[in-house]
C-alpha cells in the first residue's frame, strides 16, 4: 500500500494559492480514479482505493504546512505503513512553473512541510513529486508569493503541471 500526501494548508483562504498544489493533485488524482474522501483522522482527511493495480490511501493533511509531518506520522502509524511507502508531492519554488522532478530521497530543500515529515519521520528515505510554482523576484516575497493565487496567465500551465504530476505519479505506481 501507498501512502500518497499532498501538501497543502487547509481552509477556503488558502484554496487557489500556489502552496496548495499539492491538494490539487490529490484532487486531480481523486476525480481521475472516482476515489472520495473516505474517513477524517484529527490531522487528516483521506480516501482508500486503487491506482495502476496498486492500493492507495490519498491524504490531505489538515494541519497547516509547517507541521505536516504530525499528520503524516499519524497515518503511518494508523496503517502501519514505513517511508518507504511514502509519496509527498508538494510546490517547489526551485522550478519554473509546471516543471515536474520525482526525488526518491533526500533533505527538505529548504521547504518547511518536508522539513516537517522528515523530523517526524526521522528519515528523508520517501519519495516526492516536486511541483515548479516559479519563484518571485526578491527572497522577501516568497512567503506573500506561495500563498498568492496564480495570475490568470498562469492558470493553463497549472493545469498542465497537475496533469503532469499526477501521469508522474501513475507512471511511479506502475513501476513499484
Amino acid at each position: 500500500m501507498k501512502l500518497i500526501v499532498g501538501l497543502g494548508n487547509p481552509g477556503s483562504r488558502y484554496v487557489t494559492t500556489r502552496h496548495n498544489i499539492g491538494f490539487r493533485v490529490i484532487d486531480a488524482l481523486r476525480e481521475a480514479h472516482r476515489l472520495t474522501v473516505q474517513a477524517h483522522l484529527p490531522t487528516a482527511e483521506y480516501g482508500e482505493g486503487e491506482i495502476e493495480a496498486q492500493r492507495v490511501i490519498l491524504v490531505k493533511p489538515l494541519t497547516y504546512m509547517n507541521t505536516s509531518g504530525k499528520a503524516v506520522i499519524d497515518l503511518c502509524t494508523h496503517f502501519s505503513l514505513v517511508p518507504h511507502n511514502l509519496i509527498v508531492v508538494h510546490d517547489d519554488l526551485d522550478l519554473p512553473l509546471s516543471r515536474i522532478r520525482l526525488k526518491l530521497q533526500g533533505g527538505d530543500a529548504g521547504h518547511h512541510g518536508v522539513r516537517s515529515i522528515i523530523e517526524h519521520l526521522g528519515t528523508g528515505e520517501f519519495t516526492r513529486i516536486r511541483v515548479g510554482i516559479g519563484r518571485p523576484a526578491s527572497k522577501d516575497e516568497v512567503v506573500a508569493f506561495v500563498l498568492s493565487p496564480f495570475s490568470s496567465d498562469e492558470l493553463p500551465l497549472v493545469d498542465v503541471a497537475i496533469r503532469r504530476a499526477v501521469e508522474k505519479i501513475e507512471n511511479l505506481l506502475r513501476l513499484t
